[in-house]
C-alpha cells in the first residue's frame, strides 16, 4: 500500500468517514479530526511507516510537521521516510 493510501485510510478512520470522502485538499477540521484525534492518527502513522513525527500537540503551529492538509501530511510523511531511508 502507498504512502498516500495509507494515511487516507488513517486519517478516515480517525474521522469515522469512508477513505472515498478524504481528499488530499481535506484538512483535518474538514474531516472533522480534532487536536486529539490528529494526536492519535500522527501516532497511528508513526507505527504505521515506523517513523517519528516532529509534532507537537500543545504547539502545532511551531511543529516542523505540515497538518494543513491532507497533500501536506502525506509529503511531510513521504520527506521522513526517504530522510530514514537515506
Amino acid at each position: 500500500m502507498d504512502v498516500q493510501s495509507k494515511v487516507i485510510e488513517i486519517l478516515a478512520e480517525q474521522a469515522l468517514l469512508e477513505p472515498s470522502d478524504v481528499t488530499p485538499d481535506s484538512t483535518p477540521e474538514e474531516l472533522g479530526i480534532d487536536s486529539l484525534g490528529l494526536v492519535e492518527s500522527i501516532f497511528a502513522i508513526e507505527e504505521a511507516f515506523d517513523i517519528s513525527i516532529p509534532f507537537n500537540a500543545n504547539e502545532p503551529q511551531n511543529s516542523d510537521f505540515d497538518i494543513s492538509s491532507v497533500a501536506k501530511i502525506i509529503a511531510g510523511i513521504e520527506r521522513l521516510i526517504a530522510e530514514k531511508a537515506a
